[in-house]
């Protein structure tokens, strides 16, 4: 597995999946990279590079935990892009990920081909999302059996007397289903303090990054799960119209991880802004 070391100097690492122009790729979580595989056969099109954020999979745990925060992560992705050589990148951010996808992304726009946002986190914009838009989300999975358990369990978090997370795994997929209960067990992150320090007091500065993507000039492609607890469609509508001219797409029966529920679906879209 390659490293390259960041300015504190904290080794890092990453995985290469694929041939091609490289995508960077940036997990959410924080979690170990690996839960994102190589997004569903998306490296017969691109070179995957995708980054194992410090503390987490095979990268080293920092001597700073402070430099967990989402706003200095900033710092390891720039020192990724000068290690492999590139004047410009495309970046891929998942969930969490996209909060510091968009982070770099305004510190250094000059550094940015193509930005593609992947059923993305929204604390680095400031966009809330309500428990009542979840519950309304949620509610459409009624029908399915293991609704009853996981629709308590998510009323008792969303009222805050509850805190079986595992409980409501079911809403983050399309179809909660053999290959889903061994994903979940790989997207599960590892690194509490990391969890716990990445959106600490100062991570996030929402109203100038909203000003610098109103602003915005290279191409964004934002994808939602019609089905997505975590990043609802409407929030991720929201989210979208922050971009002068960003690309929504729906995909339809995908929850929190599209390349799990429909790979050839999420393939044949990223391969098609990507280009």
């Amino acid at each position: 597995m390659p490293t390259f070391t960041a300015p504190d100097g904290t080794r890092l690492a990453y995985r290469t999946h694929g041939e091609g122009d490289p995508l960077v790729c940036i997990p959410g979580g924080p979690a170990d990279s690996l839960y994102l595989g190589d997004l569903g056969g998306l490296s017969a099109h691109r070179r995957l590079i995708v980054l194992d954020l410090r503390g987490t999979g095979r990268s080293a745990i920092p001597e700073d935990a402070s430099s967990y925060r989402c706003d200095r992560l900033v710092d390891d992705v720039e020192a990724l892009r000068e290690h492999l050589g590139l004047p410009r990148m495309d970046l891929l951010g998942h969930s969490a990920g996209a909060n510091l996808v968009i982070q770099y992304a305004v510190r250094h726009p000059e550094r940015v081909r193509k930005l593609a946002l992947i059923t993305p986190g929204t604390r680095a914009v400031g966009l809330p999302i309500p428990g009542d838009m979840r519950r309304e989300l949620a509610q459409r999975r009624q029908n399915e059996p293991w609704f009853p358990a996981a629709f308590s369990a998510l009323e008792a978090i969303t009222q805050g007397t509850g805190t079986d997370w595992d409980a409501i795994n079911p809403f983050f997929y399309g179809r909660w289903d053999t290959e889903a209960h061994r994903h979940q067990a790989t997207a599960r992150p590892g690194n509490d303090e990391a969890v716990a320090l990445f959106g600490a007091e100062g991570a996030f500065a929402p109203e100038p990054t909203r000003a610098a993507l109103g602003a915005w000039q290279t191409p964004v492609l934002l994808l939602a799960g019609e089905f997505d607890l975590n990043s609802p469609p409407a929030a991720m509508a929201r989210f979208a119209a922050l971009f002068p001219d960003a690309t929504l797409v729906l995909q339809s029966g995908a929850g929190h991880y599209p390349w799990v529920d429909d790979a050839d679906r999420f393939v044949a879209t990223a391969a098609a802004f990507l280009g």
